[in-house]
């Protein structure tokens, strides 16, 4: 099939690279206008545009896929299909009818779970044990197109947004590719997703990422790994905001966990108050809702990350301290 491919960020690089290798002539990229960013606004830009150029293939970037003079050079194209991966625009019908076999999306959910922009931090940070990616054919709704296939990964303990996005990304490339092959030989029909167990998964805004220390510890940890590597997890230290990579909870009952303060009997141990800091030659932990959890990292405003040991040695916090 002659194919425009549809995407944006680097977690489209994958499937570029895996549809550049297979039977279909890919003809042409369809990407975001570039983008101004960092602190000399510089226009950028995307990595799927970069990846295009080095090719030596045409990209495609209108403010807007409505745009008449895109959809004159789609239909100029004529594209049998367009897979896409994280485009980050939505599909008006016009462009939807040009290519005969339709737009199909690889979506980094077992959908109908996580509809929507932040699928893979949603999963997480609801503390999920399974996710997947699914190809589904895109209608005017919004992740509600009827499914092709789908790929399970088991959402390991320590991974964060960017880990598991990663091992997606691979694998839905494979999906992807196998997903258009079946789709040409017209062995593979799409099947309407199930009406129940629909999630919706929203962006993860800057000011939503703030830690909520009295939440329970696995919440904590979670939430965190969530949010890393964007929009970054955050907390409050003496006004400031920091930022936090992943921690781990502390084994302990709730009563008298490791890492713990001094308490009222000979040699017990109380557990930090949620938010408040206890510094040990070894690290640093932080009270939460049940037990503590050990920092990882800390990136307090305009530094880089440092191991959170490194960190109180500079910041010295005071007995009773605590982030907010």
């Amino acid at each position: 099939m002659r194919l425009v491919f549809a995407g944006t960020p680097e977690v489209a690089l994958p499937s570029l690279d895996a549809l550049r290798s297979s039977r279909h002539e890919l003809v042409a990229v369809l990407t975001r206008p570039d983008a101004r960013a960092g602190r000399g606004r510089r226009s950028g830009r995307s990595p799927v545009a970069a990846w295009a150029r080095d090719q030596g293939l045409p990209v495609l970037q209108p403010a807007r896929p409505s745009d008449p003079g895109f959809l004159a050079e789609l239909t100029r194209i004529a594209p049998d299909c367009l897979p896409v991966v994280a485009y980050g625009a939505l599909i008006p019908r016009a462009a939807l009818d040009v290519p005969r076999f339709g737009w199909v999306n690889l979506h980094f959910s077992l959908l109908p779970a996580w509809r929507g922009a932040a699928p893979v931090q949603r999963a997480l940070i609801a503390g999920d044990d399974l996710t997947g990616a699914t190809t589904f054919a895109i209608e005017e709704g919004l992740d509600t197109g009827p499914v092709f296939g789908q790929m399970t990964e088991r959402i390991r303990a320590e991974d964060t947004a960017g880990d598991l996005l990663h091992r997606l990304a691979e694998g839905g490339a494979e999906l992807l590719v196998r997903t258009l092959d079946g789709i040409e030989d017209g062995t593979l029909r799409p099947r309407a997703q199930q009406a129940d167990d629909v999630s919706l998964a929203p962006k993860v805004k800057v000011e939503e990422a703030r830690v909520d220390w009295s939440q329970p510890a696995r919440a904590v940890d979670r939430w965190i790994r969530g949010c890393t590597p964007a929009p970054g997890a955050w907390t409050l230290f003496r006004g400031e905001r920091v930022k936090l990579g992943p921690v781990v909870p502390v084994p302990g009952d709730g009563e008298a966990a490791a890492g713990g303060r001094p308490g009222g009997g000979a040699g017990a141990q109380e557990p930090p108050a949620p938010g408040e800091l206890v510094v040990h030659r070894s690290g640093v932990v932080v009270g939460t809702g049940t037990v503590p959890v050990r920092l990882g990292t800390v990136q307090p405003p305009g530094r880089r990350a440092v191991p959170a040991a490194d960190w109180a040695r500079g910041a010295r916090p005071a007995t009773g301290e605590a982030f907010g």
